[in-house]
């Protein structure tokens, strides 16, 4: 009759058995893929929804990125793999590449939370999606890494007017074109907030989400976005549908 291990011996068998675990787990990827071959969002190379090489890509590496008006937490920086997979998940409906972005989104906004200063408990907020590009897409790409992050989002900002699309506007025409674009759905008197896009460009889109959650009596303790456009890798941006964004 077989022993069952010792509760003393139970720590050294843990890392035996997530090894095990994980070696089960690629196999049975290994095997999906000969049955629905996919490409791997990153490179678009036959392999996994992200391969290995991508993967490591998207490790997350936040860092503490300026824009006039606001700092924020970026997990990676939008360009290469990084930008084709966030490209392919928005608009080309890789829902599956999600997994591996949520890691890298998270890793971003524990550490903006960790950074922010003392004070009420930070709820997070979003930026509320075109119907349009909602449309299109069937689901809000930010939204869907919260989810697996385990976080919810308080739904207080709206979609107050149209935009046109933020293609080829400089950064101030991106400012004007923002301005006065989002309000609140209701007082926020005492309410703080963590405020967490998906990619960060010229910081129109968070400063207006930032404003109208102050016009309503909030407050802003701290931002936290899943990539960032560096300023000199502009033209690298995302070709999206949506038209309240950061990036084109």
């Amino acid at each position: 009759m077989p022993q069952l291990p010792s509760p003393q011996s139970l720590p050294s068998l843990l890392p035996r058995a997530r090894a095990a675990v994980a070696g089960l787990e690629r196999a049975v990827l290994d095997a999906l893929a000969v049955v629905l071959p996919v490409t791997c969002a990153g490179c678009g190379e036959p392999d996994r929804a992200v391969c290995d090489e991508c993967r490591v890509a998207l490790t997350p590496m936040p860092q503490l990125v300026e824009r006039p008006g606001l700092s924020a937490w970026a997990a990676l920086e939008y360009a290469g793999p990084v930008a084709s997979a966030i490209g392919e998940f928005k608009d080309g409906g890789r829902t599956d590449a999600a997994p591996a972005l949520a890691l890298a989104l998270r890793a971003a906004i524990a550490r903006a939370v960790a950074a922010a200063p003392p004070g009420r408990a930070l709820e997070v907020c979003t930026i509320p999606s075109a119907p349009s590009a909602y449309r299109t897409r069937g689901y809000a790409p930010v939204e869907v890494l919260l989810a697996r992050c385990g976080i919810r989002s308080s739904k207080v900002l709206a979609l107050a007017r149209g935009r046109v699309d933020q293609a080829g506007l400089g950064a101030e025409a991106r400012r004007a074109n923002s301005a006065g674009g989002l309000v609140a759905v209701r007082a926020l008197a005492g309410r703080r907030f963590l405020l967490v896009d998906d990619v960060l460009t010229t910081g129109s889109t968070l400063a207006e989400a930032a404003r109208a959650i102050i016009a309503a009596g909030g407050s802003t303790g701290a931002f936290a976005v899943l990539a960032e456009t560096p300023l000199r890798h502009g033209g690298h941006a995302a070709k999206s549908p949506e038209t309240l964004r950061d990036f084109a």
